[in-house]
C-alpha cells in the first residue's frame, strides 16, 4: 500500500552522550539499511516543556545533528530534517485536533507523569496537553508504518493508531465511495477481480486473517491501479472506507544497556554522562575516578563486581575473556580498581574514534549540516504534501 517507512525523532538537547548512542542511534543505523527512514529534530516538542527557554534550540539542533552524523547516521540513506521547517506537521495537528476527543489526550500515561516530574514548571498549557496529538501528526503525515520506541512509548503509538482509525472512519467514505471501489475492482482484470471479491467476502463474513493477507498481497502486486484506487480497495477489502492515514506499528527496541558513571541510567539530569565526542583525556579521568564496590577500601580487599558501576561498563565494552579476568581479579583482590578500569577506558575511546573522524568535516564546514537539513526538509515536505492533499480533500478543504 505505502512504502514501509520508519520515522523517529529526538528533542534538541545539544551534544549527545553514549546512552543516546546505545539506546537510539545504533538502532537508527541498523534500520537505515533495512527501510526508508526519516529522522527529525523535534524542536516544536522541545517547546512543550521548555517554552520559556528557547535561546539554545538552534545551537542544540546543530550539535545534535553533528552527533547523529558522527555516530553513523547516513544522509544518503536517511532523510534528516527539522520538524518546524515542515509546517504541514502543524496543519495536520490542527485538523486532527478537530476530531480528537479530549479524554484521549488526558488518559495518555505520560501526561500526568510528566506533570509530576516537572512540577517546577507550569505545564497547564494546551501545547503540553496536545503534544501526543502533535506526535501523532508527525508520524501520520509520512504514513510511516514503523516507529521505533521503547516499551514506555508504546501507548503513544497506540494513541496514533486510534487517531488514524477514527480519521479514516469519519472521512474515508468519500462521496460515491462504494461505486468508486466497485469500479476499481474491475480494473484488476476478471481473474484478479474474482479472487479479490472472494477474499473480501471470506474476510468480512468469516474473519479469516489469511484471506485479508492474501487480499493485501494481491493489491500490492497489481500494477495498473492508481494510488487512489489502491487505497480504496485496501479499505474496501477490510470493510471500511478509503485508507487515508496509515496505522503505524510500534517497532520495539531493546532498552539501553548503557549505565552512567554512577551505575544509574546515563542521563544529563544525573550528571553521570560521557559525551559522544568527549575528549579522550576527559573520558579517562571520568572513568578512573568512578566509584567502585564500597567494600574495596584497600588494594588487597576483595570486591563484588555486581556492586560496582565499573562492572556494568564491562558488560558493554569488554569481551568474555576480559570480563572473566575482571571478575576473577576483583573477587580475589588480584587486581586493583584502576587496573580493572583500563579496559573500559580503552573500549570507550576505541568506540569514539570513528565518531571524531566522521564529525570533523562538519565541524570544519558547518554549511554541510545546513545543506543536509535543507535537502531533508525539502524531501520531507514533498512527502507531507502528498498526505495533506488527501487529508484536505477528505475533510472538504480541497480546491473548488
Amino acid at each position: 500500500m505505502f512504502a514501509e517507512r520508519v520515522l523517529s525523532g529526538m528533542r534538541p538537547t545539544g551534544a549527545l552522550h553514549l546512552g543516546h548512542y546505545h539506546g537510539v542511534l545504533k538502532n537508527w543505523i541498523r534500520l537505515q539499511n533495512e527501510f526508508p527512514c526519516l529522522f527529525f529534530v523535534a524542536d516544536w516538542h522541545a517547546l512543550t516543556t521548555h517554552y520559556d527557554d528557547v535561546q539554545v534550540i538552534g545551537a542544540n539542533t546543530h550539535e545534535m545533528v553533528i552527533d547523529w552524523l558522527a555516530s553513523g547516521v547516513d544522509p544518503s540513506q536517511s532523510t534528516l530534517f527539522v520538524q518546524s521547517r515542515v509546517p504541514q506537521h502543524a496543519e495536520l495537528h490542527l485538523l486532527l485536533s478537530m476530531m480528537a476527543p479530549l479524554s484521549w489526550l488526558e488518559r495518555v500515561p505520560t501526561y500526568k507523569d510528566q506533570q509530576e516530574r516537572l512540577s517546577e514548571k507550569d505545564l497547564t498549557t494546551y501545547g503540553f496537553l496536545g503534544y501526543p496529538l502533535l506526535q501523532a501528526a508527525d508520524i501520520l503525515i509520512y504514513r510511516a508504518e514503523h516507529v521505533p520506541v521503547g516499551e514506555d512509548q508504546v501507548p503513544h503509538v497506540e494513541f496514533t493508531r486510534e487517531v488514524a482509525r477514527r480519521f479514516n472512519h469519519l472521512y474515508g467514505k468519500e462521496p460515491g465511495y462504494e461505486q468508486k471501489a466497485q469500479d476499481a475492482v474491475k480494473k484488476l482484470g476478471s481473474k484478479r477481480a474474482k479472487l479479490y471479491t472472494e477474499l473480501r467476502v471470506k474476510y468480512q463474513e468469516q474473519g479469516a486473517a489469511d484471506a485479508l493477507e492474501a487480499g493485501r498481497a494481491l493489491l500490492a502486486e497489481a500494477q495498473n491501479l492508481s494510488m487512489g484506487d489502491r487505497e480504496r480497495l485496501f479499505g474496501y477489502l477490510e470493510g471500511g472506507g478509503k485508507i487515508i492515514l496509515v496505522e503505524p506499528k510500534a517497532l520495539l527496541t531493546e532498552a539501553s544497556r548503557m549505565p552512567g558513571l554512577d551505575g544509574q541510567k546515563m542521563s544529563k539530569s544525573y550528571g553521570n554522562t560521557i559525551a559522544l565526542r568527549e575528549d579522550p583525556k576527559s573520558v579517562e579521568k571520568k572513568i578512573r575516578t568512578m566509584p567502585t564496590d564500597p567494600a574495596r577500601v584497600r588494594r588487597h580487599d576483595p570486591g563484588n563486581p555486581d556492586k560496582c558501576p565499573v562492572w556494568q561498563l564491562h558488560q558493554v565494552y569488554s569481551d568474555e575473556a576480559t570480563r572473566a579476568w575482571a571478575r576473577q581479579g576483583c573477587t580475589t583482590a588480584g587486581i586493583g580498581c584502576l587496573e580493572c578500569k583500563q579496559p573500559v577506558i580503552d573500549g570507550v575511546i576505541r568506540e569514539q574514534a570513528p565518531m571524531f573522524e566522521r564529525a570533523q568535516k562538519y565541524l570544519d564546514d558547518p554549511t554541510l549540516v545546513k545543506n543536509i537539513l535543507e535537502d531533508g526538509c525539502e524531501k520531507a515536505g514533498k512527502l507531507a504534501d502528498e498526505t495533506m492533499r488527501d487529508v484536505r480533500a477528505a475533510m472538504g478543504l480541497g480546491e473548488t
